[in-house]
């Protein structure tokens, strides 16, 4: 069994205040899977591209009280950070132990641990928004992790999987394959998946050093239950998660609800980001600095309009909005409510015969 998937968004981007900008900008990935029996199990190979680093250049694109990473030795702040090139490359082997049960051994150079929900680009709450939500880096970061080792069992619509992996987040050369380093981190995650409509998990991860602007380690607890129905001319799907980071220099926890309806050829889309910030970086740019986090609300609505199919890839037209809401701390950097909005072009590429590479996490490839 082969079958890709792949997006790109084209945008014009407005980030309001005077802390934002615009700009047009684009994000893509392409995703490959291939299938086949193997001994007495199955052997999958994964892997993920991105050409951010070009189109969306290596300090990313804006993006209102977002941080993570670094670029040239600084922190990236109101900014979403690009893809590395390689996103992931992957060999997966499970074996069936009787009617119901299996295990899983999975490595990766480049691919993610065990920790957090389904990654954004993977969730089909999230299909159609061009933007990463930020609770980005408190739920599922962690997807390109530099070296990963997974093991796991599943039983009926139980799972539990545990990794070890370099906890590091990738430097700012974002084309080479990938940054090797020790697997100091770990992480452990339980899903239920009560029908194919239905999924949760729970997961906890000790990342060393992950950040290579903020010192110390972080303890990441999450949670997510997800919901996906597929109809003949569309799908509805919604997601809620929770994350907590444990940092040096503090607490930061988060809160995201999002989901997506599709109804013929046009979409609907909403995201509500609620997020603990840290004040200090985001009003100096400096990382460390022991100050209270300020939590940050981002209202996110927009609407798609698929309106070509060229070569069997869907072409559509949409346009968001985001309100933030802005606590005190940071008033007087973004003001009280700025707003920003998004206009763009998506391409998604041909549906396989067995759909998109949706909900799909490394450990646990479409069977």
């Amino acid at each position: 069994m082969v079958m890709t998937d792949g997006v790109l968004f084209a945008f014009f981007n407005h980030q309001g205040s005077d802390r934002g900008g615009t700009e047009f900008k684009s994000t893509n990935w392409w995703m490959a899977m291939a299938s086949r029996d193997a001994g007495r199990g199955r052997l999958t190979l994964t892997g993920m591209l991105s050409l951010d680093a070009l189109t969306a250049t290596p300090q990313g694109y804006r993006l209102l009280f977002q941080a993570g990473e670094e670029y040239q030795g600084q922190p990236i702040v109101d900014r979403q950070h690009p893809h590395d090139f390689l996103m992931q490359a992957a060999a997966v082997w499970r074996v069936p132990v009787g009617d119901s049960t299996g295990v899983t051994i999975a490595g990766a150079p480049v691919g993610e641990p065990a920790l957090g929900p389904v990654a954004f680009m993977h969730r089909p709450s999230a299909a159609e928004n061009p933007s990463a939500p930020l609770a980005h880096h408190t739920l599922d970061s962690t997807h390109v992790a530099m070296g990963v080792v997974t093991a796991g069992i599943d039983h009926g619509p139980w799972a539990f999987e545990s990794s070890l992996f370099n906890g590091r987040e990738p430097d700012d050369n974002r084309w080479d394959l990938m940054d090797p380093g020790p697997l100091d981190s770990w992480s452990a995650r339980v899903w239920f998946k009560p029908t194919s409509e239905w999924q949760f998990q729970a997961s906890y991860g000790f990342l060393t050093k992950p950040e290579a602007a903020e010192p110390g380690d972080v303890k990441r607890t999450t949670a997510s239950a997800a919901w996906f129905r597929r109809r003949p001319s569309g799908f509805t799907a919604a997601s809620v998660a929770f994350g907590r980071n444990v940092k040096q220099d503090g607490t930061f926890n988060a809160f995201l609800l999002e989901a997506t309806d599709k109804r013929g050829s046009w979409s609907t889309f909403g995201r509500v980001d609620v997020v603990q910030v840290e004040t200090g970086l985001l009003l100096t740019g400096v990382a460390g600095l022991d100050e209270p986090p300020s939590t940050v609300t981002a209202l996110t609505g927009g609407v798609v309009r698929d309106f070509a199919r060229w070569g069997r890839f869907d072409w559509a037209a949409g346009i968001d909005a985001t309100l933030n809401l802005v606590p005190d701390q940071l008033r007087s950097a973004y003001g009280d409510h700025p707003l920003s909005f998004m206009v763009f072009l998506r391409v998604r590429s041909p549906e396989s015969h067995m759909g998109r590479m949706w909900n799909m996490v490394m450990s646990q490839p479409m069977r």
